[in-house]
């Protein structure tokens, strides 16, 4: 068993707003997270055989079928290197029909053409039409990914467990999944996520992290990565580019505000010291279950009285850009080191390096 730890077992509390239970985007009532990860081979690369370290991951707003029970989504595309599918009809229809996918680059397709058979067989007849949304970050630094291992199978138990364990399941974090080969600030990076609870609504995030360098590493305004040590690779490779940063509420906003929402997520991701490399394909998806009225939010804000506009969303950025931010760490301080194709090795991030530039800094850290 794994003793690496979250930020906030440490003491690291990003923002003043309290998370949820699991402080994780499955707090968001309804929401379900899937992992397979798939891990196999050593030694020299073989394309087509391996070694293989990739996976899928599915988020669902709620455990039916969502082609007939859509939710209200958007897109902001703040970097758009990437070969994610299906946005540009979230961002003109304002609707999410199937689960969100998120995997490695070159497996997006396949994953789009499982999503279609999925629906024809697990809810009977399959619909007139049908627009799968896959996003995708590069981890060929440490997998096949020329091989595209994710298979309909995979793809199909990914969807099934997020369905299962939607609204009350614990989310896997580091290696796993979708996240399973990627690179977070030079460090091994992958699946993070955190939620934030404020009045009466719920924000959560999780992302898949694959981008920035590790000299520009920022834990809870801390310069830590030019301070970190740890052994160079072999082979000179991009350190990692992209990230796909999902944000759920069960706030009932509409697709514009929740593309505003959306908008405030890159400002948890510059918190962490990314600044949106040429080729990091830095997206976000969000979405709403409409649990929870607005009109309720204003009335509980102390200046409801006054307000103007839409400035009762301020404390819904405020989330996003918080849970983006622990997401992001939790990434990295859950993600182990992993050997991948050619002995290639991404180095999980030095916890007691950590805690010495912590130190340096003034501030103590907890032990674990």
């Amino acid at each position: 068993m794994s003793n690496r730890v979250r930020a906030r077992d440490l003491g690291i509390k990003i923002g003043r707003m309290e998370t949820g239970k699991l402080n994780a985007i499955t707090d968001v009532e309804g929401v379900g997270v899937g992992h397979v990860t798939l891990i196999r081979g050593e030694g020299p690369l073989k394309i087509g055989k391996g070694p293989v370290r990739t996976g899928a991951t599915a988020i669902v707003p709620h455990s039916g079928n969502l082609y007939e029970n859509k939710v209200t989504a958007a897109v902001d595309i703040y970097n758009g290197y990437g070969k994610s599918v299906g946005l540009e009809q979230v961002v003109f229809m304002g609707v999410i029909e199937t689960p969100i996918m998120l995997t490695d680059t070159l497996n997006t397709w396949i994953v789009a053409d499982a999503v279609l058979d999925y629906f024809g067989e697990r809810f009977g007849e399959p619909p007139p039409s049908l627009n799968p949304v896959v996003g995708e970050t590069n981890g060929g630094f440490l997998n096949d990914s020329y091989g595209r291992h994710v298979r309909k199978a995979h793809v199909f138990e990914a969807i099934d467990k997020a369905r299962s364990s939607a609204g009350r399941g614990k989310v896997e974090e580091g290696n796993v999944g979708g996240g399973t080969p990627m690179t977070g600030y030079g460090l091994k990076g992958g699946i993070g996520t955190a939620s934030r609870k404020y009045e009466n609504f719920t924000v959560g995030a999780l992302v898949q992290l694959n981008c920035g360098r590790r000299e520009d590493l920022i834990i809870d305004g801390v310069h830590v990565g030019r301070d970190l040590v740890v052994p160079e690779p072999r082979k000179k490779m991009a350190t990692g580019n992209s990230i796909m940063m999902i944000v759920a509420t069960d706030l009932a906003l509409d697709s514009r505000q929740l593309w505003k929402v959306a908008k405030r997520a890159v400002l948890g991701l510059a918190r962490t010291g990314s600044y949106g490399s040429v080729t990091s394909g830095d997206y976000v998806i969000a979405f709403s279950t409409a649990k929870q009225k607005v009109e309720d939010l204003i009335k509980m804000l102390p200046d409801y009285k006054t307000i103007r506009g839409e400035s009762y969303l301020n404390p819904v950025y405020e989330a996003t850009a918080d849970a983006v931010e622990e997401s992001i760490l939790n990434a990295l301080f859950k993600a182990e080191t992993m050997e991948g194709i050619n002995g290639n090795v991404r180095y999980a991030l030095p916890i007691d390096q950590v805690k010495e530039c912590f130190k340096k800094n003034g501030r103590e850290l907890e032990s674990t």
